[in-house]
């Protein structure tokens, strides 16, 4: 079976996101994190949708949403560290995650785009 890189990572940054969630509650933060685990876990279920396209241009707009959500996700990270929500190590692990998984949807977009 071939692994698909994206579709596993989007899928353990979800369960990274879900976890932090949590964590948040515990905190009674409820607006931030709900916006960050909506986004967060949409990354993987675009790629998810993706991998099942039903031609290349649904393809391309599936992976494309994701890379959306992935600069969502960015957003509110962000803001969460920068309003004390979350600690300097858990955004940095967090972000370099996403970081990564930002530069793969770019590279899949800009494939897609020039076999399109």
């Amino acid at each position: 079976m071939e692994t698909n890189i994206i579709e596993n990572k989007s899928f353990e940054f979800a369960i990274r996101a879900v976890n932090l969630y949590k964590h948040l509650l515990s905190k009674n933060e409820y607006v931030l994190s709900k916006q960050f685990l909506r986004a967060a876990t949409s990354i993987g279920a675009n790629v998810s949708e993706a991998q099942r396209a039903q031609s290349k241009a649904d393809f391309r707009a599936k992976i494309n949403i994701a890379l959306k959500e992935s600069n969502e996700t960015s957003y509110w990270l962000k803001l969460m560290y920068r309003t004390d929500y979350i600690s300097n190590t858990e955004y940095t692990s967090m972000y370099k995650d996403l970081d990564e998984i930002i530069s793969i949807l770019t590279a899949i977009c800009k494939t897609t785009e020039n076999k399109i």
